[in-house]
């Protein structure tokens, strides 16, 4: 018990933090405003953050937590390529709607320079242990190919959906980043399905 509450303190800052960030941006945002928003104290802050920088390598906890409500509203009978369409479409509607370009291309460029750990690449994500069991699953149910591996395809999912935000970030947002991804990723990912699966079913549900 103690440790989920430890959980839901620092669960609650982070989204206090991306809220506000969202809201009024990232430079007009205090450490104060955070522990008010958050309803948490200064010392639980700064027992999990060394200060407001630190919040900008939990935007993939933001995503997790996307993923996690998504699988519990997600059809299991849903082929697993449209699964896969299903939860890209709507985590980039989510980034569109609620997380500043700013601050996307903030993350972006940390994981790029950092020398840590690498947030967005940490395979322990729900987001990458979604992705296995999807693919695993297409794979045996013939959906998905198995010419590559399970980690091949998850890697190359991940790649595509890294390339895509940083794109949009690249040209300042002049598209719709959900609508865009809707039209490439199917092909993107055309190496994924069998040699005799019918593509058209998942591009006609789009």
């Amino acid at each position: 018990m103690a440790k989920k509450n430890l959980r839901n303190t620092r669960g609650k800052i982070v989204s206090a933090a991306w809220q506000l960030f969202y809201e009024q941006g990232y430079e007009d945002t205090t450490v104060e405003e955070i522990i008010e928003t958050s309803q948490t104290s200064k010392g639980s802050f700064y027992h999990y953050f060394d200060g407001k920088d630190a919040l900008l390598s939990t935007l993939s906890d933001l995503f997790d937590e996307k993923y996690e409500a998504l699988q519990e509203t997600m059809d299991p009978a849903m082929p697993a390529m449209e699964k896969l369409l299903f939860l890209n479409g709507e985590l980039f509607r989510m980034i569109e709607n609620s997380v500043s370009m700013d601050l996307l291309a903030r993350l972006l460029s940390t994981q790029l320079v950092t020398s840590g750990e690498k947030h967005l690449l940490n395979h322990k994500r729900t987001y990458y242990r979604l992705l296995r069991k999807i693919i695993a699953q297409g794979q045996e149910a013939g959906e998905l190919s198995d010419r590559q591996s399970v980690s091949e395809m998850v890697r190359l999912y991940a790649l595509c959906e890294r390339a895509l935000m940083y794109d949009w970030c690249l040209r300042g947002g002049e598209y719709s980043l959900r609508q865009y991804a809707a039209q490439v990723l199917p092909n993107f990912l055309s190496s994924f399905y069998p040699v005799s699966y019918p593509k058209n079913r998942t591009e006609e549900n789009l």
